[in-house]
């Protein structure tokens, strides 16, 4: 396991993170993360500026609406279109592509002309600016992970810094604690059960299936609610507020949809949630057999959560998303029995296939879910051992690694 290095002792490491809310929560979703793994498990002194503080604040709901605020040992503040003078930080992070201010860069520049100078203290060294990209497994990731892009006019340095599934990546965010944590909570049905009776959910029913549905709008979903309703089997799906909320209106015929509601269908029940702070979806995942995610941070923490999971990847333009989902499943499935690697497969595959009503897409709902069921106990130990291998390869160490390398240069 990788060894955490203290803080340093007198001046903390200041570090700016940048965020521009584009999909909802998944991009602030992961720089709030990383910010509160960088203030409280490395001492470092975090600026998170946020262009988009409504979203922001459904993840962390005592954040209010100020330019300023202190939450949780982090310094947040709204990225404004008129971007202010200040110091640049030591670790500069710029999340998936956003574009730094050109306010900010600038005086990044004159940090870095003065730091050139002879006869400099080591605060007025030049910044260490990585470009912190979107999570991908495809095999090309581990070539680029770490190599430096001169800015064409300025004298900077970018670095690219790919998470990922490989020693050779730079890993993923996990919270030092966080394991730890799942594991009691999963071994105590007391604590389980008390989480059940927060949400105002009932216990369980003998042999019933508890799943999360977190997605954008699959065309598939109608065909896995209909097979959910007439399987033999209970089963309880937990929607959180979201995209998926007009599908299973349409589905269940009704106008009104909201959080609090409750419907059924043979042997389905469907519960919409309001919308979950971070560490409380946390627990919904750790809680239910199977959960359903979307785009990147859901996605990681349904890995985490060590439980069978069908992702829902953020679609792109030219499908080239599906390239990603190929990457990821072979890579996830490479080592399970071929039974299981072949249930994921088809599954996923169809949930995020495009299709219309009526298509083959929806009519395999079924059959696809049906062979995943069957696989559950094989499913489960394998992301529980994924999930042990994932563990040693942590982001927000990687990337104070990578930072002390670059000032030692």
């Amino acid at each position: 396991m990788h060894q955490h290095h203290s803080p340093i002792a007198d001046k903390p490491i200041t570090c700016d993170i940048f965020c521009s809310v584009v999909d909802n929560y998944g991009d602030i979703g992961v720089s709030w993360r990383l910010a509160q793994q960088l203030a409280h498990e490395q001492g470092l002194y975090v600026r998170l500026w946020v262009d988009d503080l409504p979203s922001f604040r459904r993840l962390c709901p005592e954040a209010g609406q100020l330019a300023v605020q202190h939450i949780r040992g982090v310094d947040v503040r709204l990225w404004p279109d008129d971007f202010p003078d200040v110091q640049p930080a030591q670790l500069v992070i710029e999340m998936f592509a956003c574009a730094l201010p050109q306010r900010y860069l600038l005086a990044m520049a004159s940090v870095s002309t003065a730091a050139k100078a002879p006869g400099e203290d080591a605060q007025s060294r030049e910044p260490v600016w990585i470009a912190l990209e979107h999570l991908s497994a495809e095999y090309w990731v581990a070539d680029y992970h770490g190599l430096p892009s001169p800015h064409p006019v300025l004298s900077l340095i970018r670095y690219f810094f790919f998470p990922g599934f490989t020693p050779k990546t730079g890993g993923l965010l996990l919270e030092r604690d966080l394991i730890a944590r799942r594991d009691s909570f999963q071994s105590d049905p007391q604590a389980v059960d008390l989480f059940w009776q927060s949400l105002d959910i009932p216990p369980r029913q003998p042999d019933e299936m508890r799943l999360s549905l977190f997605c954008y709008e699959p065309p598939a979903l109608p065909g896995l609610l209909a097979a959910w309703a007439a399987g033999a089997q209970p089963v309880l799906c937990l929607v959180p507020e979201g995209r998926a909320l007009p599908q299973i209106a349409a589905f269940f015929s009704t106008a009104e949809i909201a959080a609090g509601q409750i419907f059924q269908r043979g042997n389905l029940q469907v519960r919409v949630l309001a919308f979950l702070p971070q560490e409380s979806y946390d627990q919904l995942l750790w809680a239910c057999d199977c959960n359903f995610v979307r785009g990147e941070d859901s996605f990681v923490r349904a890995q985490w959560a060590a439980r069978p999971f069908v992702w829902h990847i953020y679609p792109q333009q030219d499908d080239v998303h599906l390239q990603k989902l190929h990457a990821f499943i072979m890579l996830y499935s490479q080592y399970m029995a071929s039974a299981a690697a072949q249930s994921v497969r088809a599954l996923w595959l169809g949930w995020n296939a495009a299709g219309g009503a009526g298509s083959a897409v929806t009519s395999n709902s079924a059959a696809a879910w049906k062979a995943f069921r069957e696989q559950q106990p094989e499913l489960e130990q394998h992301a529980r051992i994924w999930a042990r291998q994932l563990a040693e390869n942590n982001l927000a160490w990687n990337l104070l690694d990578f930072y002390r390398e670059k000032l030692i240069k």
